[in-house]
């Protein structure tokens, strides 16, 4: 006869690795959209480099918000699928109102996983964490190395 520990931890490693599993896809969409998104900003490069450099500033802050937007959108998305193919949810809506509220890490509480699944939240609220902090870090590269490359042209100019 199998113990229940046995079981219980056989229940845990299943969560772990689809939870792994739905953070590595979602940051790996992530990374892939980030690579076409700089490939297009680096096309643009000596047009970005003219001035007046402000506006253009602000319209790729606007595109790379929108970016994140669709980032966090498609990780909610990734969990809240995955809850509703598990059986977790009856309702899309519902899984996807779940992921939300853990993806940003703001944990209502009015809903919960069943306690078969609740180790999933913790992952999908992980998941949010790390994307957040990625598309932050990146975010704050692509404006800095813009900005340099902006004052870099405007000093060859002056030269």
């Amino acid at each position: 006869m199998v113990s229940e520990s046995h079981c219980a931890g056989h229940k845990m490693f299943i969560q772990i690795a689809i939870g792994s599993c739905l953070l590595l896809l979602s940051i790996l969409i992530a990374g892939v959209s980030f690579w076409v998104m700089e490939w297009a900003f680096v096309r643009q490069r000596v047009w970005l480099a003219r001035t007046p450099h402000r506006p253009k500033l602000i319209l790729v802050l606007c595109i790379a918000a929108v970016w994140i937007l669709a980032q966090v959108t498609a990780g909610v998305w990734i969990w809240a699928f995955a809850f509703v193919e598990l059986g977790v949810f009856d309702t899309l809506e519902l899984a996807v109102y779940f992921s939300l509220v853990s993806f940003t890490t703001l944990g209502f509480g009015d809903v919960l996983l069943p306690v078969e699944w609740r180790l999933l939240a913790g992952m999908a609220a992980a998941n949010g964490l790390l994307s957040f902090g990625l598309v932050t870090a990146i975010l704050v590269d692509a404006l800095r190395q813009m900005r340099n490359h902006q004052l870099s042209s405007l000093e060859a100019g002056s030269s």
